[in-house]
């Protein structure tokens, strides 16, 4: 059953790769414009409004692949709603790992491949959202400089 858990979990994970991948290239491509445009704006606000929307652009991409892994909990059987799919893949995939939901023996490896896809993912948001964060900063360091 090993086999048979990483042969549907591996091709998950892929899947929830490319997925994060392309919403953190379109997030980053959306700040750099979004930064382009805000060089004469000035304010917090205004500088900080696109941090938020990758912000909430990735963490939506990191639910939605949580609802992927929860319907493929469905198509395997494990649940029969999506409430209680998504929120085991939701414990899974953050890791937080509460227990009260357990899928049975021949799944629970997925539960665990689940959890490490969440730990990668979440440091793909959270590297690309300390990159923009570093741009944010640096335009607003030069902009200071070029006031003085």
């Amino acid at each position: 059953m090993t086999w048979m858990n990483l042969a549907i979990g591996l091709p998950t994970m892929l899947a929830c790769l490319v997925m994060q991948a392309t919403v953190t290239f379109w997030s980053v491509r959306y700040y750099m414009r979004q930064a382009a445009r805000q060089l004469s704006a000035s304010g917090l606000v205004a500088g900080v409004r696109p941090l938020l929307v990758v912000m909430v652009i990735m963490m939506a991409g990191n639910l939605l692949q949580m609802a992927l892994w929860a319907g493929l909990f469905i198509v395997l059987g494990e649940f029969d709603a999506f409430y209680p799919a998504v929120y085991h893949s939701a414990v899974n995939y953050t890791s937080l790992g509460y227990g009260d939901v357990v899928m049975s023996e021949p799944w629970k490896l997925l539960g665990a491949l689940e959890a490490a896809n969440g730990v990668l993912m979440f440091g793909i948001t959270s590297a690309a959202l300390m990159a923009v964060l570093q741009h944010l900063i640096k335009v607003h360091l030069v902009a200071g400089d070029e006031q003085r």
